[in-house]
């Protein structure tokens, strides 16, 4: 292995990865890239620079992917109704492919040896980020902190953070943070307390969300259109991806929707709890759903739902870039050009309520369904119909 002279470092500018740039820079003496991919988290960009540059970073590179991240990794897992164990809509899981692809494409252009995360040795990510990196790069060298060094805990962490001038920030009640992992699709909050499942998490926590019972007494109604399975219209405005989502975060945030407390399995084996917060993504989720049920036929429709749960395995799991993931994508997506549609929605203190359905897509027929007297639909053929499924009894 040639001597590592340059690490790129997948650096958020909080605890974990400024402990880590140091640790890094003792260890291996080598020049550490910063690499920031802005997925529509809260960067605060001169605090980032400022604590890179402290500890000595010539290269900090902060790179805007919202759209990219929202139109090709959002979108696609949303056309396929992902939800892991049936609550989970993957916001931490699809971000972390994005990040793994361009850290790797950073390090090949600045003829880096190695690249580095943050992520724990009980975690989900640690999985997810080298997944992507040996997909990309394999002869690229992973550097894994959390694997290597003797620091066990947070505690740990802050102590070293102290020792050496690194700042600690502070939750709202003055104490060392939560872990939080943030994306312009969701807000995941883990630790301290979260830890207990027996308690509940507290209110201070939730960064996007309104809480149910204070959110507006008077409700929203909003309207999506659909066009080739994918969102391009809000309230009848169009708009890009991020900014589509953005605003939909905004508003259905302030109606109290998109928080859920779950304990997940993960990958590695372990159960962990966490409190997310996918307000824009549960509105769109539920939208999506409503499209495709008067525009896709039933057996495309039951096809797709008995693929999904594999489909948000693989995502979870870190496998984006799989043959099998996709192969799956091909299938949920042979359809998607009849994917077109408006849907209404109204928003109040926590539910999604369909208020209308419109396409000019002909698989849903009134004609047909109708109570009404009618020669579309032959009554004698369901008779057939029954009679051919007792056989199978």
């Amino acid at each position: 292995m040639k001597k590592i002279k340059k690490i790129v470092l997948a650096y958020s500018g909080g605890l974990d990865t400024s402990v880590i740039l140091k640790w890094l820079q003792e260890k291996y003496k080598a020049e550490i890239i910063c690499y920031t991919a802005d997925l529509g988290q809260n960067i605060d960009r001169k605090t980032l620079y400022k604590n890179a540059k402290k500890l000595g970073v010539k290269k900090i590179i902060i790179e805007d992917l919202k759209e990219i991240f929202v139109k090709d990794y959002v979108f696609p897992m949303l056309r396929g109704n992902a939800l892991y164990e049936g609550t989970y809509l993957l916001g931490t899981s699809i971000a972390r492919p994005l990040i793994a692809k361009r850290q790797i494409e950073i390090a090949k252009k600045f003829k880096a040896q190695a690249v580095s995360h943050g992520a724990t040795g009980k975690g989900n990510d640690q999985v997810r980020f080298e997944l992507g990196y040996h997909y990309f790069g394999p002869k690229i060298k992973i550097i894994t902190p959390w694997r290597e060094w003797k620091m066990q805990s947070r505690n740990d962490l802050i102590k070293y953070a102290k020792r050496n001038g690194i700042l600690v920030p502070k939750d709202k009640k003055g104490e060392p943070p939560f872990s939080v992992d943030d994306n312009l699709l969701h807000t995941s909050t883990e630790g301290k307390i979260l830890e207990d499942p027996r308690k509940s998490a507290p209110e201070f926590i939730f960064q996007r969300t309104t809480s149910p019972e204070k959110a507006p007494d008077k409700s929203t109604v909003i309207s999506i259109e659909y066009k080739n399975g994918n969102p391009v219209a809000l309230n009848n405005k169009k708009l890009s991806p991020a900014k589509l989502l953005s605003k939909l975060n905004l508003i259905s945030g302030k109606n109290g929707i998109g928080r859920v407390d779950l304990v997940e399995n993960r990958f590695i084996g372990i159960k962990s709890r966490g409190v997310y917060e996918t307000p824009g993504g549960t509105v769109l989720l539920f939208a999506n759903r409503a499209v495709q049920s008067i525009t896709l036929d039933k057996k495309t429709m039951h096809e797709n739902d008995e693929i999904m749960p594999r489909f948000a395995e693989l995502i979870y799991n870190g496998f984006w870039f799989s043959k099998e993931r996709i192969k799956i994508q091909k299938i949920i997506d042979k359809k998607k050009s009849k994917v077109n549609g408006k849907i209404k929605l109204r928003l109040y203190k926590g539910n999604i309520i369909i208020l209308s359905r419109e396409t000019k897509n002909k698989a849903y027929s009134i004609k047909k369904v109708s109570f009404d007297e009618n020669k579309m639909f032959s009554k004698s053929k369901v008779e057939k119909f029954i009679n051919y499924h007792k056989k199978l009894l």
